[in-house]
């Protein structure tokens, strides 16, 4: 009998903790909605939010505070914002990425607006979520230079205001670099572009675009046949594929055959070498997707960016070799570059000036208008150091 009510007490008693902690964490976990723009599907957004990583008003919060803090890189003068600067839709004026100390890299920044719909990150793909792209800058020398997870993490717990918005997000003071990029991640996943004339127009709206543009929407699915890569349909309309194509940009200058012959002599040399150390390698980033998969067809391969808000973010191509979008339909209408990895459906297309003027107009048209006037009002980013705070020792962390 005294075991039968020892046993009902204690049931009562877990049961009771489990219900306040239920409760408590319930209170303090404010879930997010946020508005989505005309022309993004609400049930696709909602969808790919991962179980694993569900989204907080706390957890936006706190990443992004960390995307906009210069004291994740090892020297206070970088942010993720530096280079995905809201001034210029998220992406960066520069040609190539500009770490710490100046360092320079290989490859031009693409925009955050709407990577949450990305089947993989980076231009030759190698993170497959925002979660572990989030990771990579923070460690690279070449970006925010941080010597390796624990400096971040004991970098963090300096700063007695991220001790306690961690605790406010994920229940605990207990800071790890796993959740830093959970946070990171939380907050991209609210940076949506969409609201464009064009969305307006396929909504119905006809005059919300110029009579070029239409011209420049008919090219563009027929003649141009740019759809074929830069796919758009109501369901994914993000004017991107989520495909690798070798254009032949890479094949300007370069002969990507003696960049594989030389891979192959050096096994020992590069056999230490992770795919994400060779993308920001000299040359060997030219190999681009093959990098990762290590297929032939995949030589010089880069993955096909968005289209939207494509006006705010110049320079283009993976290694912003067209400086202007004239530029780039100019490229793609020669035919682009001829090499033996060049992907089938690059093609001389014919078309006059004319022709193409009304395929930028049309691009011009794929620009949101709230990313527009942010990028308007919005002071860019700098270098300016900011303090750093004096690290204490601390246990390291597990994830």
């Amino acid at each position: 009998m005294l075991k039968r009510i020892f046993s009902l007490r204690t049931f009562t008693l877990w049961f009771l903790i489990a219900s306040a902690t239920t409760v408590s964490a319930s209170l303090q976990s404010k879930p997010v909605r946020p508005q989505i723009p005309t022309g993004i599907p609400r049930w696709k957004w909602r969808r790919l939010i991962p179980r694993q990583n569900p989204l907080t008003a706390e957890k936006v919060a706190l990443g992004q505070a960390l995307y906009f803090d210069k004291r994740l890189s090892v020297d206070g003068t970088v942010s993720c914002a530096t280079c995905h600067d809201p001034a210029t839709a998220f992406a960066d004026r520069n040609s190539v990425a500009v770490g710490v100390g100046g360092k320079i890299g290989t490859r031009n920044v693409p925009t955050t607006l709407n990577a949450m719909f990305n089947q993989s990150q980076f231009w030759d793909g190698r993170a497959r979520s925002l979660e572990e792209q989030a990771m990579q800058p923070l460690l690279n020398p070449l970006e925010m230079g941080m010597p390796d997870r624990e400096a971040v993490v004991t970098r963090l717990k300096a700063i007695p205001e991220y001790r306690r918005s961690f605790a406010a997000a994920f229940g605990s003071e207990a800071i790890t670099f796993a959740d830093v990029a959970r946070a990171i991640a939380s907050y991209e996943r609210t940076l949506l572009s969409a609201g464009s004339p064009f969305d307006r127009f396929m909504a119905g709206d006809v005059r919300a675009i110029t009579e070029g543009q239409k011209r420049g929407w008919q090219l563009f699915r027929g003649k141009a046949n740019c759809i074929a890569c830069h796919t758009f349909t109501r369901e994914s309309p993000f004017f991107a594929d989520n495909e690798f194509h070798n254009t032949g940009i890479t094949a300007d200058n370069l002969n990507l055959d003696q960049l594989l012959n030389s891979l192959r002599s050096k096994p020992d040399e590069l056999a230490g070498k992770r795919a994400g150390e060779l993308a920001h390698t000299e040359k060997f980033t030219e190999l681009g997707r093959f990098l990762i998969t290590r297929q032939k067809q995949d030589t010089g391969a880069f993955k096909t960016p968005t289209l939207r808000d494509i006006e705010l973010t110049a320079p283009y191509m993976h290694n912003a070799s067209q400086k202007t979008l004239l530029d780039v339909m100019r490229f793609y209408n020669e035919g682009g570059k001829k090499n033996r990895y060049l992907d089938r459906k690059i093609r001389p297309l014919n078309l006059s000036e004319e022709e193409l003027s009304d395929l930028v107009e049309f691009m011009r048209a794929l620009t949101s208008d709230s990313v527009l006037q942010r990028a308007q009002r919005t002071t860019p980013q700098t270098r300016t150091p900011v303090s750093l705070p004096i690290a204490e020792l601390h246990p390291s962390s597990q994830e």
